[in-house]
């Protein structure tokens, strides 16, 4: 993500076909070390395409892709005892919860876009 992220930053910079050099650049300036090995294969996976292109393309894979969240399932046919036998969980549910306590705000969240 490091190296995508410094890949990106190029582009919006006016580098529209980014090397491995001018990704090491802006990775050591945040001061992370860069992988070459990662950032060679980066640079020769996107060499000669448009990244407006290739994160079009991507956005319609990912918007063609099921994330879950399925139908709920269906409810269960109440036991012996009819409605009265149903309701009598529902009630144990009802206890009131008692509000969480709020967490202070991180700024970073726990994370930087370069660790």
């Amino acid at each position: 993500m490091r190296n995508i992220a410094a890949y990106l930053l190029a582009v919006l910079g006016g580098n529209s076909s980014p090397d491995a050099a001018a990704i090491t650049k802006i990775l050591a300036s945040v001061g992370v070390a860069a992988d070459a090995d990662k950032i060679n294969k980066l640079v020769s996976e996107l060499k000669g395409k448009d990244i407006n292109d290739v994160i079009a393309k991507g956005s319609t894979k990912l918007a063609s892709l099921s994330v879950g969240g399925g139908s709920a399932p269906a409810a269960a046919a109440p036991a012996k005892g009819g409605k009265e036998a149903a309701a009598a969980p529902a009630k144990k549910e009802e206890k009131k919860k008692e509000p969480e306590p709020e967490e202070e705000e991180d700024g970073e969240m726990g994370f930087g876009l370069f660790d």
